[in-house]
């Protein structure tokens, strides 16, 4: 007489080979066909509507202006950045010490919860690229790698996202097609950033900072960024 447990076993051996899934066919919307212009102009106004901070600069050198002066306002002294291609060429390490802040990258940290401390108890901001932004609704969208820590993004109570022109998108099906059209590049994770983190959890009252970042800075560049990425994703 065969167990319970037995049989369990001879249906899980028996059972189909697991089937691979099937993305849904792309919806025919006309935010598809929108101009490299238009989606930009949505893509600002998308994030002005999420509460974001918007700037746009023409080169690397404006934006670093840029976050320069939203830093000195805010009084930001200690910054966590990424290792992603985009923050790369800004050499963030160099401008700092011009700039009297202290820019700490996950790399520098022996394990992970100095890490962890850094993220959520040192630094002000962590600052980021994206690798796509969504402008159908101001989403970004970050393909998470030993280059782009996830919690960069997610624990500082600011999140500054430096975002070239030419990572926008029209719609998220864009993005879900580029990040898995290399099936054996797939990431570890894919955050999707929407504005500031916001909650209504607690008698209705609307909050913002408890899940994320309070704030989101997004630094608009108008110059292109080559990108490690490229064969993975598509970018």
């Amino acid at each position: 007489m065969s167990t319970a447990k037995e049989d369990i076993l001879n249906r899980l051996r028996n059972a189909p080979k697991k089937l691979e899934p099937q993305l849904a066919a792309k919806p025919d919307l006309v935010e598809a066909t929108w101009s490299r212009e238009k989606q930009i102009e949505k893509l600002i106004e998308e994030l002005t509507a999420q509460e974001c901070t918007v700037f746009r600069s023409e080169n690397k050198g404006q934006a670093l202006d840029k976050l320069t002066e939203f830093c000195a306002e805010e009084k930001l002294s200690k910054l966590i950045i990424s290792d992603d291609d985009i923050i790369r060429a800004f050499d963030l390490q160099s401008w700092g010490k011009t700039n009297g802040i202290k820019v700490m990258t996950a790399a520098q940290f022996e394990n992970r919860e100095l890490f962890k401390d850094a993220v959520f108890d040192q630094a002000d901001a962590g600052v980021t690229g994206v690798d796509y932004a969504i402008a159908e609704s101001g989403t970004l969208a970050l393909v998470h790698s030993v280059s782009q820590a996830r919690l960069i993004s997610l624990a500082p109570i600011i999140h500054i996202a430096l975002i070239p022109l030419d990572r926008i998108v029209p719609i998220y099906e864009d993005v879900i097609d580029k990040v898995f059209a290399d099936k054996g590049h797939l990431p570890s994770q894919l955050t999707f950033i929407t504005g500031p983190s916001l909650t209504a959890d607690i008698q209705l009252t609307f909050f913002r900072g408890m899940h994320g970042p309070k704030k989101v800075i997004t630094i608009l560049i108008d110059e292109k960024f080559q990108s490690q990425k490229e064969n993975a994703y598509g970018v």
